[in-house]
């Protein structure tokens, strides 16, 4: 379990003075990238435990889950106990700049999940799609499950439409059970759907029903 703790008075450098004996704290926030944030993979996915991990390791692999999981937590970040955080992913109690939690966060860094900025980690909250340099370290077989993975993303509707079309379905399935095309409409909204997309939904499903309405006359 993550111990959180007052703020430390001496700042984390570019050394990362916590990790050298043990016995510091490391403050973790989240590193905001539009793009990745929004095209990339949490941490604790799939996708990352069968791409990413044999490219990072294990330690690093979940080291990045941990991060995640207290980066779910609302606010600019948490600070950790750096003995705690060793304990908890079972890397040893051992200190210093060569101990593995240190080598660790150095490899997230390397990997450019992690950086230091003005003595705090600020770490992804979304990993990125493997590169084509990473993705040549993966066994044969798993670099021609990741292009079919590609390619059958890149062949699915986008995600606007994807949604029209359930929108679509749901209000077409609720005027036809009765609701008006307002009625439709507020139902979408409660259930999540954007205010533009619902009401094109319903109006697009009272049209529907009125066609049909027409044919059966």
């Amino acid at each position: 379990m993550t111990t959180l703790v007052a703020s430390s008075t001496s700042p984390v450098t570019a050394l990362s003075p916590p990790l050298a004996d043990g016995s510091g704290t490391l403050f973790v926030e989240p590193w905001a990238d539009p793009l990745v944030d929004r095209l990339g993979h949490d941490p604790r996915s799939l996708y990352v435990e069968r791409y990413w991990l044999p490219v990072l390791g294990p330690s690093t692999t979940f080291m990045l889950r941990r991060f995640a999981s207290y980066l779910d937590e609302p606010g600019e970040g948490v600070e950790v106990s750096v003995e705690e955080l060793a304990k908890g992913l079972g890397i040893g109690e051992r200190s210093g700049p060569n101990a593995p939690l240190a080598r660790t966060i150095k490899r997230c860094v390397d990997f450019q999940m992690a950086e230091w900025r003005r003595g705090r980690l600020a770490v992804r909250r979304r990993v990125p799609p493997l590169a084509r340099r990473h993705l040549r370290r993966l066994p044969e077989s798993l670099q021609v499950e990741h292009e079919r993975e590609i390619e059958a993303a890149l062949a699915a509707p986008p995600l606007n439409e994807r949604l029209r079309s359930q929108g679509r379905e749901l209000a077409l399935c609720l005027v036809g059970h009765g609701d008006d095309r307002a009625m439709a409409e507020q139902q979408l909204s409660r259930w999540g759907f954007e205010p533009a997309l619902a009401s094109e939904c319903a109006d697009w499903a009272a049209l529907e029903l009125r066609k049909a309405r027409s044919r059966r006359e």
